[in-house]
């Protein structure tokens, strides 16, 4: 398997292992609680795609033992610095390979595939999930939605890059994540809900529930359009 990721050089690394789960952010991890409690059951949790640990200890707070992987080796390196005690592990064109068959009860992506290309790779990267996921064990995958690219918001700006509304599935489109001192555009892949469906059935997965969190008026937080358009989307997902 190829991954691609923006983060791996050591300023936007060190940008992103600052931030938590600030303004457009806490929409992606708000409704994670509830939804984890749902749907899983069992404690061994993977997150693909770690990055600096922040979706690993996110996890790790809610009662899961998580092992964190990433293809960035200055990515693993903080998320080791900030979290001394957790279990990190540097993977390559390998992927998943290390693991056993049916080894974990959940399979976070926190937005990994959005930074995963073609339909190709994400069918063949969703395979491996579901390899190593327990019969009764589910996905999550938190992936932006495509209006994320194409509005404002507390967290991002897209006005610098109209081209992106004319993005259709597999092309390349750019945000600026205004929370970091890096204000590098970030290059991420879109991908609608309708491809996702088809690389789900591909893959292999049965969609379970999808989720699309919008903002509330009594939340502290300065909204611009998350209360009307959802800048995220949660697939939870199992192995037919």
């Amino acid at each position: 398997m190829r991954f691609r990721n923006v983060y791996e050089d050591a300023a936007r690394a060190e940008a992103y292992a600052k931030l938590e789960l600030p303004n457009t952010y806490y929409l992606a991890y708000r409704d994670l609680p509830a939804i984890l409690s749902k749907h899983v059951h069992g404690r061994r949790a993977l997150d693909f795609g770690c990055g600096t640990g922040r979706s690993t200890r996110f996890l790790k707070q809610l009662g899961f033992t998580v092992t964190g992987v990433d293809i960035a080796a200055d990515m693993i390196h903080r998320a080791r610095a900030a979290d001394p005690g957790g279990d990190y592990r540097l993977i390559d064109e390998t992927g998943l390979s290390p693991f056993a068959d049916r080894s974990f009860d959940l399979a976070l992506a926190a937005f990994t595939f959005d930074n995963i290309p073609t339909m190709d790779e994400k069918i063949q990267t969703l395979t491996e999930i579901g390899r190593i996921l327990k019969t009764n064990g589910k996905a999550i995958n938190l992936v932006s939605s495509p209006e994320i690219y194409r509005h404002e918001w507390a967290s991002f700006s897209t006005k610098d890059f109209p081209e992106n509304r004319l993005a259709k599935s597999g092309d390349g489109v750019r945000i600026i994540m205004t929370d970091v001192e890096d204000q590098r555009p970030v290059e991420d892949v879109v991908w609608s809900d309708e491809d996702y469906r088809l690389v789900f059935r591909r893959a292999g997965m049965e969609l379970v529930e999808r989720a699309a969190p919008l903002g509330k008026d009594d939340e502290p937080y300065e909204w611009i359009n998350e209360e009307k358009i959802t800048p995220w989307v949660i697939y939870v997902l199992k192995p037919k």
